[in-house]
């Protein structure tokens, strides 16, 4: 699956926020990125603002728009908050998985390893990014990988602190989801009503 790879900072100073994690030049360049941001106030419009949102959305999650629509129709045909389910599922990810359980600093590294095949599910090996974890089930990094430089300094130096809703064996280096996370438990800045709004025009 594609995925973006252009610069990053420059993503992060167009929504004001660190999208891919701490970044030393965001702090100290604030303003959009380009000739004119510093000094660019175009407000924008309600499609803009909801544009905005989503594509944030897909920034955080690595996601072009494809896979981020399909993952809407996805939350769309089951039943509850739409948004909601939408975020349930983009934190249920392998990827995000494997981030959120420290094994790598990003959600691209985090990519990386999965698609290198360091990374099982429930003891078989899984590439496969966007595979949707479910709750009971054990992600962990298979025997020969587990001495990578990349993963014992992340685990050695965690950018996030374990989530409620997953749980850590650091004997054998396994993590299970032990339910979906509710929205309360997702920290990631993203108004999902402006997402809904948008695809449903």
């Amino acid at each position: 699956m594609a995925r973006y790879t252009g610069p990053r900072t420059k993503i992060s100073r167009r929504f004001g926020e660190p999208i891919y994690g701490p970044d030393k030049v965001l702090e100290k360049r604030t303003n959009p990125p380009g000739q004119h941001g510093a000094n660019r106030r175009r407000k924008l419009s309600e499609y803009g603002v909801q544009l905005r949102e989503k594509q944030k959305a897909k920034y955080i999650y690595g996601m072009l728009e494809r896979q981020f629509r399909i993952f809407f129709e996805r939350a769309k045909a089951k039943q509850g908050k739409t948004g909601d389910i939408l975020l349930q599922l983009c934190e249920t990810r392998l990827d995000n998985i494997v981030y959120r359980l420290g094994l790598a600093p990003t959600r691209a590294a985090a990519r990386q390893l999965v698609s290198h095949c360091h990374i099982t599910v429930d003891g078989e090996v899984c590439n496969i990014a966007s595979y949707i974890v479910k709750p009971g089930q054990t992600v962990g990094v298979r025997e020969k990988d587990r001495s990578m430089s990349v993963i014992v300094e992340s685990l050695k130096n965690p950018r996030t602190t374990l989530a409620s809703w997953l749980q850590w064996d650091e004997g054998n280096m396994t993590g299970t989801l032990l339910s979906v996370p509710e929205r309360a438990e997702i920290p990631e800045n993203i108004d999902v009503q402006l997402i809904v709004e948008l695809y449903s025009r």
